[in-house]
Order: structure tokens, then C-alpha cells, then sequence
């Protein structure tokens, strides 16, 4: 096979990889942040501003535009306060946004009246006296991840994206190429601080913490993985491992793998047979069952297999592209790689492009792919599922009947299935509210498109893929020996609609586990009027 235009595959692979960013809720990119000074009240923006616009077309996902009464531009935790104060009392729906990046219409439905936009609380910064780094809301990934290595040589462990925020990400566990060796995101949360409303309409800001003698503790357990919109206003986070001990802040959080050894394999279409296409994503999925745990060689390698849909005009004749990224300081770091390659294609019988490795220092390798991951935009619909266990051969066949149709051409339709275990399986599913403790990859179901009149056909062929893949456990990946339910941070109101949800399932198993009444506790503890929430947010019991 030629080698393609190294640039354009790479890409073309982490732009049908979004799942390691990992997204949450909303926000504005660092070149619009307006806001007011820090000592008055929040910036207002109304229908009647020609910055209302702008505003409104802030979200990744362009299927949905948000146009409520008013943006409100918050700098401070006081102004959140003051904001949520009046939405209270004059009876308004809030949604919160921090990144931009809800995959659902949670921010842009029409009941909402009120936007409180977090895009400038972006503060990264050491804070001594709780022994932790202190993250708003609205920073950045990438901000975030350059200020900590710069400056302390840590970082937290998350996706990859420049634009991604910590408002959304963390509350929904966020997960990326560091998880199997150091875990998710909110394994590491120290505290957070939540605006809340409690009976009687009172608004007040709280800072819950992990710690086992703070009574606030349930409000943080909440926050580490329920994901966003549920209980309140989170306006900062504060970061600490577990096992870090003293005061240096270089010990306080995970440090990455200096190096990073990079890996890309492309498999063309061309005699892609059917008994080909069961070989590599069998392959792919027995090698993560073998080599996902916490003492695995491999938690220092995080791989995705993307397969790919026709492209339409663009298409490149692949059917799927597998990368890696693996520690490049272990010592035999070359042989691991290699072996890993050779497991991915063993049998598969289709001549494969095999890229180069590449070793690049480990920021350097989060921003190549951010660059290419954020360059995916457009209207999307997108699907996720937890797997304990490889793919069968009827699922992989349902894969490579509809990707490989070329009644179906899209500008980027995609499932990616990526690395997960490891370090991440290592906690209880109820020692946070990321109840999914045992799986060893995540599946992204993505479709992109353009056209807003294409909307219906590109939304029902991804919903009858997913169904026909799942069409043994009800449309949906229901817990059990293979699956186990979906990831909060890819919202798919699919899953409440029995349409699609034929499994008997509540939506909420699928998404929570048997966490969800404990959830539903912190709900009407702290939320007892209703005031946040949205189509899969958690509900207070009755």
C-alpha cells in the first residue's frame, strides 16, 4: 500500500478519535472571554448584542444553537452566585456551559432562558494552603496541561483537546491516554466548589472535599463522574492524588511519561474481506482483554482501532486505522511496540501501511493530537459504550456490513474503540461515581456531517447501526459479561427513548450502575427544588 500524506491521515485518525477528549458541558475559546472586572457584577449579553451571535454558535456540536434570554459571562464565584440568585427568583431555566462540547441539546433547548458561561474561569495555579492546584472551571485542557508541566512537571489525566474544559470533563470522569497508568480525571479530585440552591431558594457557594470527616463529602463524590448540569454550578476544582504526601507541588500529581513512542497503522479497504475484518477488530479486542491490568506492561499504552465509513469524495480507501502511544522510556519500550502491532495484525492477511514510529516528548504528542482531534467540527451525532470484552463476530459483521456500504458516504462516520483498564479498574465502582471499574475499552460511535438537511438520514443511520450492533441486549450495551451500559460524557438521549432502548434497561443503569440512588440522594439533598438538570441528568427519588 502507499504511504499517504502523513498529515492527513493523522488527521483524519484523531479526528474520528473525539473520545479522548472526553467532553462535558460549554464555553468560549480564549480569544472571546469577555468579562467585566473582577469586583462587579457578570457581563450580560441579550439578544439585542451583536456579540448574542457569536455566543450562541459556541458549541462543538453545530445541530444545536443556543438562544436563550441572556449569556451571562461570569468571572468570579460571587457572580455565579448573583446570577443563579436571579434566575431563581424570576422563575428561569439554567444551563452551564464551560468547553462547548455537550455531544446533546442540553444547553440550546428552548426552555432554557439563562446561559451562565464559565469560559473565563480559567485559573491554573498552586494553592499551599489546601496542598492542591486550584482549577476553574473554564480552563482548558491544554492550557491547563502546559501550565502544570511547565511548571511543576505533573499534569492531570485527561483527554486530548485544546478546547475541552474542566467545567464538563471532570465531573463525568474524564479519561485519555495517561488513564490506564494514573487513572481518570476525577480519581485526583481534591475538592470541588458547587453553587447551590437549597429549599428555600437560597444560593450560596460550597466546597466539598474527599476527605472522610468533611460533611460535605457526598456533594464531591457526586462530582466524580455523574457528570454535568445535576446538582449546582461548579466553578472550581482543586487537585490532589490520593497518595500524594507533603507540601511539594511537584509530588502532588502524576507525572507523565517524559517521552512518547507514537505508532500508526493504516488497512485499506482493498481486500478488506469480511473474514479480515473479524481478524483485526477480534485482534484488537482479545489484546486489551489479555493486557488491561494493573500490572500489565502495557498501562503505559494507550491505542485506538478506528474504523472508518466511506467518505464520501474524500475518501482515502482505508477501512481502519490503528494508533499508539506508549511509554518510550520502559526499556524494552520498541519490543512492546512491536508485539503489539504483530498481535493487531496476526491473520488479519491485508497488506497494512505501517507509519514510522515516532518518539516525541509527551506534550508535544498531546498537542499533535489535540491539533488534529479539534479540527473535527461540524453537525454530529455520537455513541459510546463500555466493553469488558471483545466484540463477537456477529457485532464486528453488523460493523463491517454498514462502515463499509458505500450506500452510506459521510464527510467522518467512524467507530472508534480505544484503551481503557488499568490503573482506572483499580477502585470500586462505588468509591466514585464512575461506576464502570472493569472495563478494558471504550467504543465511540461518531457521525459528522455539514448539511443541515442531511440531519435526519446521518442521525438514524448511527442510531440503527448502534441498535444493530446491541440487537441482542435491547439496542443498548447492557451490563453483563460483555458490556457494561455508556459513558456520560457522550450524552445520548437515545438511551431514555424506548424506541431505541428496547432492553427493559433504565437509562440511568446504563449511565450510573448501581450508583444512581446514592446519586439520587445528593440530588434532593442539594438540589431539592429541581433547579439544575436536563434530559440525563440525575432525578431526586420520589
Amino acid at each position: 500500500m502507499t504511504a499517504p500524506n502523513r498529515r492527513s491521515f493523522v488527521a483524519t485518525t484523531i479526528a474520528a478519535t473525539a473520545a479522548t477528549a472526553a467532553a462535558g458541558v460549554t464555553a468560549a475559546p480564549a480569544a472571546a472571554r469577555p468579562a467585566g472586572p473582577a469586583g462587579s457584577g457578570p457581563v450580560v449579553v441579550g439578544p439585542a448584542d451583536p456579540r448574542y451571535e457569536d455566543l450562541a454558535r459556541r458549541g462543538s456540536n453545530k445541530r444545536f444553537l443556543a438562544r436563550p434570554e441572556s449569556f451571562v459571562l461570569a468571572t468570579t464565584t460571587e457572580q455565579v452566585v448573583r446570577a443563579v440568585r436571579a434566575a431563581v427568583r424570576d422563575g428561569e431555566r439554567i444551563a452551564v456551559r464551560s468547553g462547548g462540547h455537550c455531544y446533546e441539546n442540553f444547553v440550546g433547548d428552548a426552555s432554557i432562558r439563562r446561559v451562565i458561561d464559565l469560559g473565563a474561569m480559567d485559573t491554573v495555579r498552586w494553592d499551599a494552603q489546601r496542598g492542591a492546584f486550584e482549577i476553574g472551571a473554564g480552563a482548558r485542557l491544554m492550557d491547563v496541561y502546559r501550565t502544570l508541566y511547565y511548571g511543576w512537571g505533573v499534569t492531570v489525566p485527561g483527554g486530548a483537546s485544546a478546547t475541552v474544559a474542566f467545567g464538563g470533563h471532570v465531573q463525568g470522569g474524564g479519561y485519555g491516554a495517561l488513564s490506564r497508568r494514573h487513572g481518570i480525571s476525577s480519581d485526583h479530585l481534591l475538592a470541588v466548589e458547587v453553587v447551590v440552591v437549597d429549599a428555600a431558594g437560597r444560593v450560596r457557594p460550597v466546597i466539598a472535599t474527599r476527605e472522610a470527616h468533611d460533611p460535605h463529602r457526598d456533594l464531591w463524590w457526586a462530582h466524580t463522574g455523574a457528570g454535568g448540569g445535576n446538582f449546582g454550578v461548579v466553578t472550581r476544582y482543586w487537585f490532589r492524588s490520593p497518595a500524594a504526601r507533603g507540601t511539594d507541588p511537584a509530588a502532588a500529581l502524576p507525572r507523565p511519561h517524559p517521552s512518547v513512542l507514537t505508532s500508526t497503522v493504516m488497512f485499506p479497504r482493498e481486500g478488506m474481506t469480511q473474514n479480515a475484518f473479524r481478524a483485526l477488530v477480534g485482534n484488537h479486542g482479545r489484546w486489551h482483554e489479555r493486557h488491561s491490568g494493573p500490572r500489565s506492561p502495557y498501562t503505559g499504552l494507550f491505542s485506538g482501532l478506528v474504523l472508518l465509513g466511506h467518505q464520501g469524495e474524500s475518501d482515502q480507501g482505508l477501512s481502519a486505522i490503528a494508533f499508539t502511544h506508549l511509554d518510550a522510556t520502559l526499556p524494552d519500550a520498541q519490543r512492546l511496540l512491536a508485539d503489539h502491532i504483530a498481535a493487531l495484525s496476526a491473520g488479519v492477511g491485508v497488506e497494512a501501511y505501517v507509519a514510522p514510529p515516532q518518539t516525541l516528548p509527551w506534550l508535544a504528542s498531546v498537542e499533535e493530537l489535540a491539533a488534529a482531534q479539534d479540527a473535527e467540527t461540524g453537525r454530529q451525532k455520537i455513541k459510546s459504550a463500555y466493553l469488558r470484552r471483545a466484540f463477537t463476530s456477529a457485532q464486528i459483521d453488523v460493523l463491517y456490513d454498514r462502515l463499509g456500504s458505500p450506500e452510506h458516504t459521510n464527510e467522518s462516520s467512524s467507530v472508534s474503540i480505544q484503551s481503557y483498564g488499568g490503573k482506572v479498574n483499580t477502585l470500586a465502582p462505588a468509591a466514585t461515581a464512575s461506576a464502570q471499574r472493569d472495563s478494558v475499552m471504550k467504543a465511540l460511535f461518531m457521525n459528522t456531517w455539514q448539511d443541515p438537511a442531511k440531519d435526519t438520514a446521518n442521525v438514524d443511520w448511527l442510531r440503527r447501526l448502534y441498535a444493530d450492533v446491541y440487537r441482542d441486549t435491547g439496542g443498548v450495551p447492557a451490563p453483563g459479561g460483555r458490556s457494561d451500559g455508556c459513558f456520560i460524557n457522550f450524552p445520548d438521549i437515545d438511551m431514555a427513548d424506548p424506541k431505541w432502548n428496547t432492553s427493559g434497561i433504565p437509562w440511568h443503569r446504563l449511565y450510573f450502575g448501581d450508583n444512581y440512588r446514592r446519586l439520587q440522594a445528593v440530588k434532593a439533598k442539594w438540589d431539592p427544588r429541581g433547579v439544575f438538570g436536563h434530559p440525563l441528568s440525575v432525578r431526586a427519588a420520589r
